[in-house]
């Protein structure tokens, strides 16, 4: 039987990688009103890397029309 500890190694340094990139996509996606943004991130789990694309292309709050 195979052991555990090699990948335990490795599940370490990914969750200290991607739980802070999450929380902050997630904050952002709920402060700027993305809802389906929001469920994505939640549900998804890319190791940061769709929650990297939406904080740095993705979340520019929407430009408000002078009427």
């Amino acid at each position: 039987m195979p052991s555990l500890e090699g990948s335990s190694l490795l599940i370490l340094p990914l969750l200290l990688w991607s739980i802070p990139w999450k929380g902050v996509a997630l904050w952002k996606a709920a402060k700027n009103g993305h809802k389906k943004w929001f469920i994505a991130l939640f549900l998804l789990n890319t190791l940061a890397i769709l929650e990297i694309a939406y904080i740095f292309y993705f979340s520019k709050p929407k430009e408000k029309k002078n009427a």
